[in-house]
């Protein structure tokens, strides 16, 4: 069982600006160039950057997603209380 993640996410208020991030991705745009000019999130200033977390750290939904996601991967917008969110992982153990 994976215990911790390490996650990108990028943070922004509707669920339309997550869907374009996704369509600006999938032309070919990076992550971390996205994150810092888009996401609301402090964590922008590192590219979106959040590093390793465990299980309990992150909101549920937040969590229940980045614990889903394989290795490389991104997710679709994910619904907080914060916002909509667009999560990628880049390593798991």
């Amino acid at each position: 069982m994976v215990s911790n993640v390490h996650a990108f996410h990028i943070l922004v208020k509707t669920e339309d600006e997550a869907k374009d991030i996704l369509k600006e991705l999938e032309s070919g745009s990076t992550f971390q160039r996205l994150a810092q000019m888009k996401s609301t999130c402090p964590s922008s200033k590192r590219g979106g950057d959040l590093g390793w977390f465990g299980r309990g750290q992150m909101v549920r939904e937040f969590e229940r997603v980045a614990f889903e996601l394989q290795k490389g991967e991104t997710s679709q917008p994910v619904k907080t209380q914060f916002g909509w969110h667009v999560i990628k992982v880049v390593d798991r153990r």
